[in-house]
């Protein structure tokens, strides 16, 4: 096995060793020498360039740039799966939480493409739909928790109206559309919204009809595929992920021929969806028949 193991856990990982220490106004000398490196190891600690993050120095960090226990527990796992071949993000005490993670690399990503079977993709989801979800998934969750995952989300939505550069193409199976998450008011308002975003120049969302004959999404089942910008200097550009949510763990893919067999499976998932224009109809069209 290779010390530096799966490229993704050590990018997330520098990403925010960088702003945990950009936020506090810590200088990198200052950094590099409380952990005793050279300018060139704390440089490459950050960017997730091959190098062993060794826990130590993650955990001096994090002291040093005043981090909460959680971020710290957070920032020791992901150091812990640096090693690893591949990477299954599992729930466990070392990772608090999973919306972050995802956020963090969503939040640098350049083009997002999901393809969704039941549920709508989380950057077109109201409020009012995602509260549903959490309550549906644990009722058990106080009110106080919910808030603060819905918080997450709004930042997430946030994108959308933040970077008219990010491009978004979602492929969705009419079948999310048609199951009342939350009631009928709220998929009525959801569509509504839904619909709304349709209409934006860096968004295309495609609906596959219920009427569609089987097709390779069926097998393949949700996921999203994230393209980060190139840099100037090619070897830093971050390859594509792939990410598959679990319900004991989620998946990130990151191998090239991994991410080719997804992309051709989304070239043949959208042969099966309708164009934009029909799809933005069939949307208004359920939204009205949700509302009262």
């Amino acid at each position: 096995m290779s010390p530096t193991g799966s490229s993704l856990p050590r990018r997330m990982l520098g990403r925010q060793l960088r702003a945990l220490r950009e936020n506090c106004g810590i200088t990198m000398d200052f950094a590099r020498e409380t952990i005793g490196v050279g300018k060139q190891t704390l440089w490459r600690m950050e960017t997730g360039q091959p190098i062993r993050m060794n826990p130590a120095f993650v955990e001096k960090l994090c002291t040093i740039y005043g981090a909460s226990e959680q971020t710290t527990s957070h920032m020791l796992g992901l150091a812990a799966e640096t090693g690893n071949t591949g990477w299954w993000h599992a729930l466990d005490a070392r990772t608090a939480d999973q919306c972050t993670l995802y956020l963090g690399l969503e939040s640098t990503a350049t083009r997002v493409v999901s393809f969704q079977t039941t549920l709508l993709p989380g950057l077109f989801q109201t409020d009012e739909y995602r509260r549903a979800l959490i309550w549906a998934d644990q009722p058990r969750m106080p009110g106080a928790e919910v808030e603060r995952h819905i918080e997450l989300f709004d930042q997430q939505r946030a994108l959308l109206d933040a970077r008219r550069t990010l491009t978004v193409d979602a492929t969705i199976d009419e079948s999310a559309l048609r199951r009342p998450v939350g009631g009928p008011a709220v998929m009525a308002r959801q569509l509504t919204h839904l619909a709304k975003c349709a209409e934006r120049e860096n968004i295309s969302i495609r609906i596959i009809p219920l009427t569609a004959a089987a097709h390779t999404g069926l097998r393949v089942g949700a996921f999203i595929l994230l393209e980060f910008p190139p840099r100037p200097t090619p070897h830093l550009t971050d390859p594509p992920v792939v990410f598959v949510r679990g319900f004991t763990g989620n998946l990130y893919l990151e191998k090239a021929d991994e991410v080719h067999r997804y992309r051709r499976a989304y070239t043949d998932i959208e042969r099966s969806a309708l164009d934009k224009a029909r799809s933005r109809t069939l949307i208004r069209r359920i939204a009205a028949e949700y509302a009262p």
